[in-house]
């Protein structure tokens, strides 16, 4: 492995680096777009349940918010369910556009990775072949031992580009499209909790306290 880098010379440390960076990316999101973690199975059933049924209170609500993405929605809906739909929806959404870019968090990183190997990959391809016609024009095509740095160079640094290039893209898109599913079920159970409350499902609260 390390004869392979030194043979594609300077330009590899910085594809070696988009790979790292971009693997870290890969588990990072994998891991955080849990379907699961995201949107709990439940949740909103478990929400509706609570609000028909129990006093919503502060305590609850901090615990919903940092639940998950969809309980950020849900406890975001709850703290303004006194407000009109229309403010309520409002309030979802902009809540939404932050739990958005929590989700897409690093996926521009990937995306430029994607971009930007195959790029520094043909980068490598032009001064291999520099250093080969560089010989060429000293020494002749006589000597193709003489050669064979430049052309290392070149098919090392483009393979290497194109190998790292090739599966972030994918993952770049195979994210993007999950965080757009996700936003999806997101925001339709958040219009469920809106439904519920101005709809007439009701919602209980917390009596005040009294003193004698």
């Amino acid at each position: 492995m390390f004869d392979l880098i030194r043979a594609g010379g300077w330009l590899m440390w910085p594809i070696l680096g988009c790979s790292v960076i971009a693997m870290a990316i890969v588990l990072e999101r994998g891991w955080m777009l849990r379907r699961r973690r995201v949107v709990p199975p439940r949740l909103l059933h478990e929400v509706l349940e609570w609000i028909r049924t129990k006093p919503i209170d502060d305590a609850y609500l901090e615990h919903l918010h940092t639940h998950s993405p969809l309980g950020q929605l849900l406890a975001t809906g709850l703290y303004n369910r006194h407000a009109s739909r229309e403010s309520m929806k409002q309030s979802i959404e902009d809540a939404g556009r932050h739990v958005v870019a929590n989700l897409e968090r690093f996926l521009n990183t990937l995306g430029t990775i994607a971009e930007v190997s195959p790029l520094i990959g043909l980068l490598g391809t032009t001064i291999g072949m520099i250093k080969t016609f560089n010989v060429i024009s000293e020494q002749g095509v006589g000597n193709p031992a003489l050669m064979s740095n430049g052309i290392s160079i070149a098919l090392i640094t483009t393979a290497s580009g194109l190998g790292i290039a090739i599966p972030a893209l994918l993952f770049h898109r195979y994210f993007q499209s999950k965080v757009g599913d996700l936003v999806i079920t997101i925001e339709q159970a958040a219009l469920r909790l809106v439904d519920a409350i101005h709809n007439g499902e009701g919602v209980r609260e917390r009596e005040p306290e009294t003193h004698l």
